[in-house]
């Protein structure tokens, strides 16, 4: 069983992260899905989707739910039924989740030179104040990227634009946590978020600031 990496965050809050090496034959076993979920992923054409989907599942099992404590909301944010929150996130061979008494929301991307091209779709100009005094510009794009992803699932409302609506800031390489907040319909929300990096891979979650 890979399971890759496992956070705890505070008393109520936990990462798990999970390395796809099975089959998906594999990954199915002992996985019972809601008729929703098994029309979702037998209409995927990826096997690497495919395999990422029932790898959420067994992360969700680690924790001690199964696919029919999980639902989604009109906007596509997962939700569990007895209350808690849960992000849920992959990127190729890595899949992961974040389940908290609080709101929260999680993103792993993969490191690469393309995210030059689409970084004017969503750095701002207070971003791109400091960014360019990151040693590595990729890795802290990526960052940025995955800061944002993380808030807006933790945020769930339609119309969140990544560039106008979401600020993240100023950080290093070497520390890894930074602030961001939403600012949206004249409502101002801050937040605490952490990232960590392996495997050429970037993972970044959010929760509601504790102080600010």
């Amino acid at each position: 069983m890979p399971l890759y990496k496992t956070i705890t965050v505070d008393n109520s809050t936990n990462v798990l992260i999970w390395k796809i090496e099975e089959s998906y034959e594999f990954l199915s076993k002992d996985i019972e899905l809601t008729k929703h979920c098994r029309d979702r992923v037998d209409s995927m054409k990826s096997e690497l989707h495919r395999r990422a989907f029932m790898s959420v599942r067994h992360l969700l099992a680690i924790v001690g739910y199964t696919d029919h404590d999980l639902y989604y909301d009109e906007f596509g944010k997962p939700h569990l039924k007895d209350g808690k929150q849960i992000s849920i996130t992959h990127s190729y061979e890595f899949a992961g989740i974040i389940v908290s008494d609080k709101l929260v929301g999680i993103d792993i991307e993969k490191q690469r030179e393309k995210i030059h091209k689409i970084a004017h779709k969503f750095v701002n100009e207070f971003e791109n104040d400091y960014i360019s005094q990151i040693k590595n510009e990729i890795q802290a794009l990526t960052i940025i990227w995955g800061a944002k992803e993380s808030l807006y699932k933790l945020f769930g409302t339609a119309g969140l634009s990544f560039k106008e609506h979401t600020f993240i800031s100023p950080f290093t390489l070497d520390y890894p946590f930074v602030y961001g907040a939403i600012n949206h319909d004249g409502n101002v929300s801050h937040y605490d978020l952490s990232f960590l990096e392996f495997e050429g891979f970037t993972c970044v979650y959010a929760l509601p600031a504790e102080e600010f």
